[in-house]
């Protein structure tokens, strides 16, 4: 997971993911504080379908994050959260 965060991050996203949590038994949880695809979303924060909106804009991310440690040889579900924009969750359970 350091390399999903490290180097594979920076590949993508062109920035590291500013933090890691796990529970040592197969869910880790990536912070984005600052998550690229949300940035253009902070004007329209008040508004009561952004929410929605953003959190649909993290399809492909998670996408992305799933296929990546997929590669990796490992099966995983990912989950995307927004809760103040433009900060991203993303939660990994690998099975």
């Amino acid at each position: 997971m350091k390399f999903i965060c490290k180097d594979f991050w920076v590949a993508v996203f062109k920035k590291q993911i500013d933090n890691l949590r796990t529970n040592h038994r197969g869910v880790y949880v990536l912070q984005d504080n600052n998550c690229r695809w949300l940035t253009k979303l902070v004007p329209f924060a008040d508004d009561e379908g952004t929410q929605r909106l953003a959190a649909s804009y993290l399809h492909l991310p998670s996408g992305i994050i799933r296929g990546a440690v997929s590669h990796l040889g490992l099966s995983c579900s990912v989950e995307a959260e927004v809760k103040a924009l433009p900060a991203a969750t993303f939660t990994i359970k690998l099975a």
